[in-house]
């Protein structure tokens, strides 16, 4: 079984459902350190400017971990992401087939970022035809840090490869994989390039957006063309 951890983000980009599509079990790692302007609250839509964010207001306190994390109650952000969302893809090919979907996603109270993350994740998942199950490593209360965690989240569930993103080899320790009998394996993705609504040349295309984007340019097709980036 290949096995691939992440930490759970906001509405994530592209190359995290990549990497999701090629494990067999994608395990959310929501028991480590929230990082304050990081993905794990906000991300990056198309906009007529070129891109903009939508960010999750948060109570985030240090050291919190994410499943810790509540979302401010003061605001409507959800409203404001929604019509973020309505005025950047109103007119793109495939608004009207999900529009409802994400209408019903920000209708719900949500309270802290881990929950939040994981359902936005869920949505567009599902949009995409990524079914590869999932598992939340709080649940489970895995010990060790770093690589050590990771050996022992795919010692648990019974992994014969980690699936790690391209940047793992600045971080990870491999010997401890290789002494666990556990194969690693990078991720190998290009983030695609598809036809983009307010993108009027190539040149135009901007990459490493949410998925949001995908799924209202590339509707059902979205798939296919999320794994045409390299290492399928």
């Amino acid at each position: 079984m290949k096995l691939a951890i992440h930490q759970p983000q906001y509405m994530p980009w592209v190359g995290y459902f990549h990497k999701m599509a090629g494990a067999d079990l994608f395990v959310y790692l929501d028991d480590v350190q929230f990082k304050k302007n990081e993905w794990q609250h906000r991300n990056r839509i198309r906009s007529p400017e070129g891109w903009q964010w939508l960010s999750v207001p948060n109570t985030y306190h240090f050291p919190q971990r994410i499943n810790q994390v509540e979302l401010r109650t003061d605001t409507r952000w959800t409203e404001k992401h929604l019509r973020s969302i309505e005025a950047c893809y109103g007119k793109a090919p495939f608004f009207h087939d999900y529009i409802e979907r994400f209408s019903a996603f920000f209708a719900e109270p949500w309270s802290t970022i881990d929950r939040l993350n994981m359902a936005s994740t869920a949505l567009l998942a599902d949009i995409m035809g990524i079914t590869s199950p999932t598992e939340v490593s709080s649940i489970h209360a895995f010990a060790g840090v770093s690589t050590e965690r990771l050996v022992n989240i795919c010692r648990h569930f019974g992994a014969h490869t980690y699936l790690a993103g391209a940047g793992g080899h600045d971080y990870m320790d491999l010997s401890l994989f290789q002494q666990a009998g556990i194969a690693v394996e990078f991720q190998q993705f290009s983030p695609p390039v598809y036809p983009q609504h307010w993108c009027t040349s190539p040149q135009d295309f901007v990459a490493g957006l949410s998925a949001i984007d995908l799924v209202f340019n590339c509707g059902t097709r979205s798939r296919d063309v999320l794994m045409s980036g390299k290492g399928a």
